[in-house]
């Protein structure tokens, strides 16, 4: 339940008329009171004989009991509250309850006989308004200092004891909400999303891995958003505007939105902060380290180069400074939204919701330090420019590769928040990575369904060789890998790491103690992908000979898959 307070306004009979009237595009139905202060105000939705002056008389009376050059000119308090999209709809009563313990905790209306007046107004199904006059019944003015915590306290007592949809506790640093308005207006004209939304997600795509302005801005050209450009005398850009072609006003003109009411972080002074060189101390780079020009690469190795910079980011959330923690999960924002943006079809959906939920979590009270994520920024940049993957062959299985992860560089940022006690951007975070683990089963299955067959292939003697490995390499963990359906796969890995010439005990110890396995839900996927990146081994695995198989072992003509059986554990694995 979200409680909001409006900015005080002198206008009580123009915001009544807010509340009883159509809606800026007609989503108000029904308007009418649920509650009042004395439990009596006309109501004009409903009464025939009601006027919405009489009301507003009745609120502003208590403004008489002072002298005009004492009466406060913003004496309007408004707050809306509303209910969440998973949450039941509320009746009259429960919707009155709640009015009054929202009055009553923010101090509009404490309980002691002499409040402010006060009147809740429904005019659709998941929310209520709240309009009070900033004068008591004694004369006095209400004790209403820092409402807007008030609300979201008892919010919370509100939710657990209706049985709603717990939010987690703010700090100030979300984007805005989409209106009502908003969201209807996307409903009317059989959009998914409110402008608002897709705006957010564009201008995010469009600066994900940008170096300049310039570039910045032909990439929103390209995405095909209008842009206006607030442009200083001295010729300096200050800020900008971006609409969707198709939502127009009542005007027929666009319906434009500053950057920094997308989000806090899309104003232009801190987009470009994200370009700007490095001038700590602690910092060695040079501008040649600035993320550069198209990155002449393929889709696969761009990804590559993702996974491998999300390792490294990794190590810098597990102990590196608050600041280039920061920086580092914020540049991880940007991965996701280049990654999705790139992605083939079957991982496109779930990697746009990872991008979406995980924006949340780029944000808090704890300022970045940029220069530090340039590695991650560079990444990003390289996905852009390396172009769409097709999602099968070594595109596919680089992209299994990346999610894989880019889950722990997101788990590691949900328990990096939790640690500093910022709710909204953990829980997002955690969000962001059961997003992650759908496009990961999405793009593994093929990939790892060939490895497993291999494995399946082997000879018993090499395949006891490769378990010997894992018994020497992590013995706490043997046993349960070796149970793992994801086992052939890692035995046919081992096979090839020790085909290129490395040591597959060695390796398999370096990468099962490059970071802790808790995470995972299946153990044996994340060494696969660890050892493949370490040991530079194709990820197309279909493509790699079968190293001494077995003769009686099936053709891979007759079988293309695990079996049903298998796939079934596998889906069930990270």
């Amino acid at each position: 339940m979200i409680p909001s307070i409006h900015k005080q306004g002198s206008r009580t009979l123009g915001l009544l008329h807010y509340l009883y009237g159509k809606g800026t595009h007609e989503e108000h139905i029904d308007p009418h009171l649920v509650a009042s202060f004395d439990h009596m105000a006309p109501d004009p939705g409903r009464d025939p004989s009601a006027t919405m002056e009489g009301l507003k008389q009745l609120l502003d009376q208590p403004l008489h009991l002072l002298d005009a050059d004492q009466r406060p000119e913003k004496h309007v308090w408004h707050c809306s509250v509303r209910s969440a999209p998973n949450d039941p709809i509320l009746t009259d009563e429960q919707w009155a309850d709640i009015a009054r313990r929202i009055v009553a905790a923010t101090g509009i209306d404490p309980g002691d006989g002499a409040g402010c007046r006060w009147a809740a107004v429904r005019h659709a199904d998941d929310h209520i308004h709240i309009v009070a006059t900033l004068v008591r019944e004694d004369g006095r003015r209400p004790d209403h200092h820092r409402s807007g915590k008030r609300a979201q306290a008892e919010s919370r007592l509100i939710e657990a004891d209706y049985g709603l949809h717990r939010v987690t506790p703010g700090d100030g640093t979300a984007a805005k909400r989409t209106t009502s308005a908003e969201r209807h207006k996307a409903e009317r004209l059989g959009k998914e999303r409110a402008s608002r939304d897709e705006l957010r997600e564009t201008v995010r795509r469009a600066v994900a891995g940008a170096a300049s302005e310039k570039e910045f801005f032909d990439r929103l050209a390209a995405a095909g958003v209008l842009i206006r450009q607030r442009v200083a005398p001295s010729g300096d850009l200050l800020g900008y505007k971006v609409a969707l072609p198709d939502d127009r006003n009542d005007d027929q003109e666009p319906v434009f939105y500053a950057g920094s009411t997308l989000s806090p972080d899309l104003s232009l002074p801190r987009i470009c902060e994200r370009w700007s060189g490095d001038t700590s101390p602690q910092s060695t780079d040079t501008l040649s380290e600035q993320p550069t020009g198209p990155a002449p690469s393929s889709p696969a190795a761009a990804r590559r180069r993702a996974a491998t910079a999300a390792w490294q980011a990794v190590l810098v959330i597990d102990g590196g400074e608050d600041a280039q923690v920061a920086a580092h999960i914020a540049a991880a924002g940007e991965i996701l939204d280049s990654l999705a943006k790139t992605s083939a079809a079957h991982t496109r959906t779930e990697l746009g919701k990872a991008a979406f939920a995980f924006e949340r979590a780029t944000r808090s009270h704890i300022k970045a330090e940029r220069g530090h994520d340039r590695a991650l920024r560079q990444a990003a940049r390289d996905l852009v420019y390396s172009g769409p993957a097709l999602g099968r062959g070594e595109d596919g299985e680089t992209t299994a590769m990346a999610i894989d992860m880019l889950f722990f560089l997101v788990t590691a940022a949900a328990h990096w928040h939790a640690k500093k006690e910022h709710a909204q951007q953990a829980a997002a975070a955690h969000q962001s990575a059961e997003h992650l683990r759908a496009a990961y089963r999405a793009a593994a299955d093929i990939p790892l369904a060939a490895l497993y067959q291999r494995g399946r292939r082997m000879s018993q003697p090499l395949r006891q060789k490769q378990a010997a490995h894992v018994r020497q390499a992590v013995p706490e963990l043997a046993e349960q890998v070796l149970a793992e359906p994801g086992w052939y796969a890692l035995a046919a890995t081992l096979a090839d790491t020790e085909a290129a010439g490395h040591d597959p005990t060695a390796l398999l110890t370096e990468a099962a103690g490059r970071r802790e396995l808790q995470t995972a839900e299946s153990v044996s996927d994340v060494l696969v992908w660890r050892l493949r990146r370490m040991a530079d081994l194709p990820a197309d695995a279909s493509a790699i000979p079968q190293p001494n198989s077995s003769p009686t072992a099936p053709s891979a003509g007759r079988t293309t898959g695990p079996s049903t059986s298998q796939t079934d554990l596998r889906r069930k694995a990270r």
